[in-house]
């Protein structure tokens, strides 16, 4: 009888696999590799490829590694999970908002409707 894991797990369970699904689309992301690539390279169907980052705790274990590993090759599950990724860390640099001047009165002039 097939069981649904979702409904086994707890809500805090289900957070965690969650977050594990964003962090490694995060470092896909922040490494530049197309969701379908990243598929083609593990041997997983694009379709388990987003449920894998949708969080979807009815995966493999052994699907969860082989992306990783076609993410970025030679990093482990700690690595992600303690977000030590020199593109991780570019992404997070990028994302940091940045200071704003204050607008000069000629262009406060232009902007009043």
């Amino acid at each position: 009888m097939k069981v649904s894991q979702s409904a086994i797990l707890s809500s805090s369970q289900l957070k965690e696999c969650a977050q594990l699904g964003q962090q490694l689309a995060r470092l896909r992301l922040a490494r530049r590799v197309k969701q379908t690539d990243a598929a083609l390279r593990a041997g997983l169907s694009r379709n388990t490829v987003y449920r894998l980052e949708k969080g979807d705790p009815g995966l493999a274990f052994g699907q969860i590694l082989r992306y990783l590993e076609a993410i970025a090759p030679g990093s482990t599950l700690l690595d992600l999970l303690s977000e030590n990724d020199p593109a991780l860390l570019a992404l997070s640099a990028r994302e940091k908002t940045q200071r704003v001047r204050d607008l000069s009165a000629t262009e406060l002039k232009e902007l009043d409707f």
